[in-house]
């Protein structure tokens, strides 16, 4: 699309994520927010409150049936990412997904292949590529600050019985791995331009049996280098590790939560320090980071061609890695070699 008509945008489903769509929508010169679709009647007032000319439908197969919207964000739980993405693609309208973009790689493999076919874009919307923290954090690595990179760990989690909505249904969420594993092991990839040679995982249910997700599960990535990346999901952790620990053959740098948070840490930027031998600690200010970034690169790929910092393909890897670790972990933590398109 390179007409300079604004890109007329649909919400399919609308809860927090949604309304930080429909913020971003409101905030970015070449998006319309024309349409919401939600099966509450309460969630659709809400996100007319802030966008009175949008059109609102209880049927989402409406919403898009309804010749509104050029492009739809898929909300929904991770279960029925794949199938809501057919149905918009096949209507010729383009998709933002929310992570994971599904739950195997062969769906992802699938939409990829049909979204081609129709000459659409499908992108998901990996936010946490542009936290304040993880974009600090990686201008340092970039830039050298502590040297040659060989072991990166990254934590979310603490001790606290998991809620009881979606997010902890494994059949629904994809499990403890995809949940939160969408994001920061996007980041691994993100910072890392190698080939990976091995994936391990590991899942513990030892505690929380109101729910199916792990209790606590791990995820390790060897690069060709001998470079490794860990990520932990944990709802078992009595004592937090930080979000951030890098080692470099010449210092470290290490993302302490932001007690200022406490207890949803996860809802602040990391505080960013860097160690270097025989000096002080160093405290990083945090990068300056645009609001809305990949609302505003959206909708420059759509109107102008500009490219975007996300790819599909990239997030299509995330959910191979992630499937990879899953296997890994129903083998006791056995390396598996994920499948990967975007690195030889």
């Amino acid at each position: 699309m390179t007409s300079a008509t604004n890109i007329r945008v649909g919400l399919l489903a609308y809860g927090a994520i949604g309304h930080e769509h429909n913020l971003a929508v409101q905030a970015t010169d070449g998006l319309d927010l024309t349409a919401v679709a939600d099966v509450n009647p309460e969630r659709v007032a809400a996100a007319q409150d802030l966008a009175p000319g949008a059109a609102g439908f209880s049927d989402a197969t409406a919403m898009l049936d309804s010749g509104l919207v050029d492009l739809v964000v898929v909300s929904t739980p991770p279960d029925s990412h794949a199938s809501w993405a057919r149905e918009a693609l096949d209507r010729g309208i383009h998709v933002v997904l929310e992570k994971p973009m599904a739950l195997t790689s062969a769906e992802c493999d699938e939409l990829m292949e049909f979204a081609t076919s129709k000459d659409l874009l499908l992108v998901v919307y990996q936010n946490r590529r542009f936290d304040q923290d993880f974009v600090t954090l990686r201008s340092l690595i970039d830039d050298g600050a502590v040297g040659e990179v060989f072991q990166y760990d990254s934590f979310v989690g603490g001790y606290s019985r998991p809620c009881d909505y979606w997010h902890s249904d494994a059949a629904v969420s994809g499990g403890a791995i995809f949940d939160w594993g969408s994001h920061y092991l996007d980041q691994v990839l993100n910072l890392f331009d190698e080939p990976v040679e091995h994936v391990t995982g590991m899942n513990h249910k030892r505690h929380w049996h109101h729910v199916t997700n792990a209790d606590h599960a791990q995820v390790t990535l060897t690069f060709a280098s001998g470079r490794q990346a860990t990520f932990i999901h944990s709802d078992l952790a009595a004592a937090r590790r930080p979000k951030y620990y890098v080692l470099g053959t010449e210092g470290a740098i290490v993302g302490d939560w932001n007690p200022a948070a406490e207890p949803a840490v996860a809802d602040l930027p990391a505080l960013i320090t860097r160690f270097v031998p025989g000096t002080d600690p160093e405290p990083v200010p945090l990068a300056d980071v645009p609001a809305f970034q990949f609302h505003n690169e959206l909708a420059g790929h759509l109107l102008r061609g500009e490219p975007m910092q996300v790819s599909t393909a990239q997030s299509r890897d995330v959910v191979a890695v992630m499937e990879a670790a899953e296997e890994s972990a129903r083998q006791l933590g056995r390396p598996v070699v994920p499948v990967l398109t975007t690195r030889e």
